[in-house]
């Protein structure tokens, strides 16, 4: 298997084959933990999206015709081979994205419980039968795939969040074209390599690099049914507003500004490792990263000293390095975005802790003066207006805000107008309870900091963080990616004599 980290440009996957395509633009793709350029993407264009999706329509009425079963066998071969090579992707994760190797091993271990639902293909697809509805007549239902769809997905997750979507979609029957970040695009090119290794078709599975001149070119093909998407809540609405315009079924999610409620009983400092872990792992660029604390009573004054002096020890390193907990940002443009929040929640008057922006990246191993280095930042008293608490920021910032009660809590987070995922850490069954049916929240932990679903129960969240009806994968995955037909029948033997001019009816 060639690692596409030695290669000098990374480039589209077309029925069954590496292809320069037909645009001449490019972009560089950065080593974040150095600041160099490791290699550049060539940026797909229109022409190159009408390629893929031609491919992927040429190979749907043979794909989709495949028994299912079928289809699951080569998604169990395709099982076989992520797992074989697990670790190949998790390198090549932490060499464009910058977080640490063991986070992007789980990322990665997380895209395959996916991928292992997809192969019970069989059973999911499985329609419902009544005998006899009325006189002589049966009606059933069966699930049908859509034909050519796509995934638009973000740098954070460039194995993960791609899984949420084409095992489901392909192992349903559908042809899939993915558009996958230009930050981090090689592991989309080794997945392609993998499937046509398990014994995937040409053109069944195809990927187009790219910019915005290629999502809206996916966005207003005719031939592409469905698009489902992940990254910001702009561009999520977009995405929505412009797919359904063009008839096509979309599943966008978008922004998050997760909180964690920490009540009076909770276990300090369990409160405090899951605050560390799930607010700088990653740098922060989750969608289901914890930014902001609720601190409830009195729990503030027991848990900011605490919280403050891990946040100084932060082991803040190259991704590659086991005892690393956090690496680089991905981008100097993303840098630069965070610490501009940084300065406004100082200018709003929130209480800086400690500051991130002063972290050294000589510090974080040899070679790493010029990465795109920053520490873990940490706020105390921000208050509802402030830009760092409304605005998500996909960064190491860490903003705690105190209430009074768990009322107040519940009134802060339902206010918001993100509704991702949310975290309460406490004792108290009752409150757990009233939590978890009070909170306007698509996904809900209690002393479980960022709870992403299993693979069968499906990711989304409510409010502003989705746009759509149908969460991601599970079998909201199989439902978006098919589509259901009833079918009524009945034999010459039992039909009546003469003209019938009502609507059937049971009888």
């Amino acid at each position: 298997m060639t690692l596409y980290t030695d290669s000098t440009e990374v480039a589209q996957y077309i029925q069954g084959a590496r292809s320069a395509g037909s645009s001449t633009r490019t972009q560089a793709v950065y080593n974040p933990a150095t600041g160099a350029v490791a290699r550049h993407v060539r940026l797909g264009n229109a022409a190159d999206v009408d390629a893929a999706v031609a491919s992927a329509q040429a190979a749907f009425p043979a794909w989709s015709d495949t028994p299912p079963i079928r289809r699951a066998r080569v998604m169990f071969k395709f099982l076989e081979l992520l797992n074989a090579h697990k670790d190949e992707l998790a390198r090549v994760i932490t060499a464009e994205h910058g977080k640490v190797f063991t986070d992007a091993q789980g990322e990665v271990a997380r895209g395959i419980d996916i991928v292992e639902f997809a192969c019970g293909i069989s059973q999911l697809l499985k329609g419902d039968f009544t005998d006899q509805v009325s006189t002589g007549i049966d009606n059933w239902t069966l699930r049908q795939p859509l034909g050519v769809v796509a995934g638009i997905t973000p740098f954070n997750f460039p194995v993960m969040v791609p899984m949420w979507m084409f095992p489901v979609a392909i192992a349903a029957g559908n042809t899939f074209v993915l558009k996958p970040s230009p930050l981090d695009p090689s592991p989309s090119l080794m997945i392609a390599e993998l499937f046509k290794k398990a014994g995937l078709p040409d053109g069944v599975f195809n990927v187009v690099q790219g910019d915005k001149e290629a999502v809206d070119a996916l966005l207003v093909h005719p031939d592409v049914k469905a698009v489902s998407f992940v990254g910001s809540t702009p561009i999520a609405n977009h995405i929505y507003e412009t797919g359904a315009h063009h008839g096509k079924r979309v599943q966008a999610l978008g922004g998050a500004k997760n909180h964690m409620v920490v009540m009076p009983d909770a276990d300090i400092d369990q409160a405090v490792d899951a605050l560390i872990g799930a607010g700088y792992g990653s740098a922060g660029e989750r969608c289901m990263a914890i930014s902001v604390a609720v601190l409830v009573g009195d729990v503030a004054e027991r848990l900011i000293p605490k919280l403050l002096a891990r946040t100084k020890t932060l082991k803040v390193l190259d991704g590659m390095n086991l005892a690393a907990e956090m690496g680089p940002i991905v981008t100097q443009l993303a840098h630069d975005r965070i610490t501009g929040y940084i300065a406004q929640g100082v200018k709003e008057g929130a209480t800086l802790l400690h500051d991130g922006r002063d972290f050294n990246g000589a510090a974080a191993g040899a070679g790493c003066d010029n990465g795109f280095w920053m520490g873990g930042t940490l706020f105390d008293n921000v208050t509802p207006e402030m830009r760092i608490y409304k605005e998500e920021i996909f960064g190491p910032v860490l903003s705690c805000v105190r209430v009074a009660d768990l009322a107040q809590a519940v009134d802060l987070i339902n206010a918001h107008e993100f509704g991702n995922g949310v975290s309460c850490f406490t004792r108290d069954g009752n409150v757990a309870r009233e939590f978890s049916r009070r909170i306007q929240v698509g996904m809900v932990g209690i002393n479980v900091p960022i709870p992403v679903p299993m693979a069968w129960h499906g990711f989304g969240g409510w409010k502003k963080s989705l746009f759509g009806d149908m969460h991601a994968y599970g079998e909201e995955g199989v439902r978006f990616y098919t589509k259901q037909k009833s079918i009524m029948q009945r034999w010459p033997e039992s039909i009546g004599k003469g003209a019938e001019f009502v609507m059937p009816t049971a009888k």
